[in-house]
């Protein structure tokens, strides 16, 4: 016996769910709820903050160039009709002139972060990989908790390219915040030297 054709959901579907209760994402027309994100998680969503929003949020940033919107768990409505929630995304002010408001942003982003969650790896590192090449976000960051590394890819056009690949104890220029250091522990609960 064949399995019936599933519907594809729509944005419309998406935007059904209470915005209460909406802890999701709309991707190729399925939705999927995302993961309860662990402490690791939340440490490592909180030290992607903490490093890189002080210097550069906003016109000048502190002890930094400033120059940004960086923002965690915004619903962005990319141009493909796909709804993604980011542990951490930021637009650069050049190209978005205000913050973003409201649900959901609707400027592509500059550079996205995503916090891997064991549970749903695969959509981190294959699903809004492509779908991000697809819409031409210029950098994407990968940071996991498991094996305590962060990787920097950047947009080409045959696809993204691994110009970072660092672990804990390392201290980094990441694109595109290259203008600091980064001590990658500090994404895993490390205190700053």
């Amino acid at each position: 016996m064949t399995e019936p054709v599933r519907r594809k959901a729509t944005i419309e579907d998406f935007y059904a769910i209470p915005e209460s209760r909406r802890f999701h994402e709309l991707i190729a027309g399925e939705i999927i709820e995302k993961a309860n994100p662990s402490g690791e998680h939340g440490d490592a969503q909180a030290g992607v903050i903490g490093a890189v929003r002080p210097p550069f949020q906003r016109g000048r940033g502190s002890g930094g160039p400033g120059g940004w919107w960086i923002l965690t768990e915004v619903e962005v409505l990319l141009e493909t009709g796909d709804v993604v929630r980011r542990d951490v995304v930021g637009w650069r002010r050049e190209t978005c002139l205000e913050r973003a408001r409201g649900f959901a942003a609707k400027t592509r982003p500059d550079w996205v972060c995503e916090v891997i969650s064991p549970q749903r790896a695969n959509d981190d590192t294959v699903k809004k990989l492509r779908l991000y090449h697809r819409v031409g976000i210029p950098y994407y960051w990968l940071v996991d908790s498991r094996d305590e590394t962060l990787s920097v890819l950047r947009w080409n056009e045959s696809g993204y390219i691994t110009v970072l690949r660092a672990e804990r104890g390392e201290i980094v220029r990441a694109e595109p915040f290259e203008a600091i250091e980064l001590q990658v522990g500090t994404l895993f609960g490390d205190d700053p030297r």
